[in-house]
């Protein structure tokens, strides 16, 4: 079960965050040259809402390998919360006010951060301390 639970938490992370951080990344550029920032905004909102499955499968995944407990999962817990906080507070309204106003300050800022945690979630995922796989 536990492969099962990895695999999806695994997928989901890869189908729902990756597209959330290139839209993102790409959104303050399609503001200033006149893309279509309307389009990597939907995109951002559709995958954050996919994007919860990430936690979700990452906790039935946890809980059966029996690591909900470790320092490495409770900071990648904090780190993740942190990223979706950054995500629905400061980038999705940010780049509803964008599309109005074509203001993007702060906008970059807040998506570099968003892309560096879970970047360094990644990290921790991949490292696991204390994992018996030699990596």
């Amino acid at each position: 079960m536990s492969k099962l639970f990895l695999s999806l938490h695994v997928l989901a992370a890869i189908l729902a965050i990756g597209p959330v951080t290139v839209a993102a990344s790409m959104f303050p550029k399609a503001v200033t040259t006149n893309g279509n920032p309307e389009l990597l905004h939907r995109i951002c909102r559709v995958y954050a809402l996919i994007g919860i499955s990430v936690p979700v499968f990452g906790f039935a995944t946890a809980g059966v390998m029996g690591v909900t407990g470790h320092p490495w999962v409770i900071v990648s817990i904090a780190l993740t919360t942190a990223a979706a906080f950054v995500l629905a507070l400061k980038i999705l309204p940010g780049q509803e006010k964008a599309i109005k106003t074509k203001d993007i300050k702060h906008l970059a800022m807040y998506t570099g951060i968003f892309n560096l945690l879970w970047a360094t979630v990644t990290v921790l995922m991949i490292l696991r301390p204390g994992s018996t796989t030699g990596a």
